[in-house]
């Protein structure tokens, strides 16, 4: 009888559903993610990767404030928040960086400029450096690519190339801006994926 009840015990956890990965406040913003996702970059929008994003950017808490005075899920800093609601006012009206809605369209306009301003080999690749440009702006991952060619790597890959080459950040800047692509690509969307929130970057 105990190792009939082990056996079901057992099944019954492997039964589980894969969505009690990710927080309940995810999946409570799945629909709205997924929305907004597509109405930027179109039916195949990576939504695991932004979902991942969000994730590591705030946990999916719409009040989040961080010691640095970023805000909302998004965790803009005050500056980006005012540049891309100017940048683009038809899309984003005015700021809200405490609106859920206003945020998660923010944060995948903000991935799509970024995007559309690197090149890489591949979508992953070029995933991990809008991300890296993300957390610590586009400029960065231009010299950072510029030092990974004098350095005999692949500029037009992240993973094992241009993740390597500091082109001056302060150590601990170096270190947040090379883990935020990493934990984001590699741990976070892939239970995203999961979950079924769609396909990611590199999933």
């Amino acid at each position: 009888m105990r190792v009939l009840i082990a056996f079901v015990v057992a099944l019954l956890g492997a039964a589980a559903p894969v969505a009690a990965q990710v927080p309940a406040e995810a999946l409570a913003y799945r629909a709205e993610l997924t929305r907004n996702a597509r109405a930027v970059w179109g039916m195949d929008a990576p939504v695991s990767s932004f979902a991942a994003q969000i994730h590591q950017e705030s946990r999916w808490r719409a009040d989040a404030v961080s010691v640095v005075g970023a805000r909302g899920m998004s965790q803009f800093m005050p500056s980006t928040v005012d540049w891309i609601a100017g940048a683009y006012p038809a899309e984003l009206g005015e700021a809200q960086p405490f609106n859920p809605s206003w945020s998660i369209r923010a944060l995948v306009r903000y991935d799509r400029h970024l995007w559309e301003r690197i090149t890489a080999a591949g979508a992953c690749e070029r995933m991990a450096m809008t991300l890296s440009a993300y957390n610590g702006g586009l400029g960065w991952v231009y010299r950072d690519q510029r030092v990974t060619a004098a350095g005999g790597a692949d500029r037009q890959r992240w993973f094992g190339h241009v993740e390597r080459f500091n082109a001056g950040r302060h150590a601990a800047a170096f270190r947040e801006n090379r883990g935020y692509p990493r934990v984001i690509l590699r741990t976070f969307e892939p239970r995203y994926v999961k979950a079924g929130f769609g396909p990611g970057a590199c999933s």
